[in-house]
């Protein structure tokens, strides 16, 4: 009589593919995010820069959560950075009826720099 596995005893099954068995495993069900591109960024950064950090979040089922807060975390930086810089360099609803280009040349601007923080800040930790 065969001797059951430790996997088999904690009542772990096991399917056939060819010759050989492999262990039944299912990642219990987790909530659906809505994971926007700082989340996503953060995800490369993760599995390329710090395995064993992305290995234990998946494992763990909390990457999902993760990236998420991460994603709604810098959107609000991003935001109020935004915001703050273009205040303090005076591109205004004026400029931008005066004057466009000059008033988009200096928005992207402000979001490069904006995003430049966000990433270094937040993303890249």
């Amino acid at each position: 009589m065969k001797q059951k596995t430790i996997f088999e005893q904690l009542g772990g099954t096991y399917i056939q593919k060819g010759d050989y068995l492999l262990p039944n495993l299912k990642m219990p069900k987790q909530p659906e995010y809505n994971i926007g591109v700082w989340g996503q960024r953060r995800r490369r950064y993760l599995k390329k820069h710090r395995p064993i950090l992305y290995t234990n979040l998946l494992t763990s089922c909390k990457l999902s959560e993760h990236l998420a807060e991460i994603d709604e975390e810098c959107n609000e930086r991003m935001e109020s950075l935004v915001k703050a810089m273009a205040n303090q360099e005076g591109v205004t609803e004026a400029l931008k009826a005066a004057d466009q280009m000059a008033w988009v040349h200096r928005m992207n601007n402000v979001r490069n720099r904006a995003e430049e923080i966000v990433l270094n800040e937040i993303v890249y930790v």
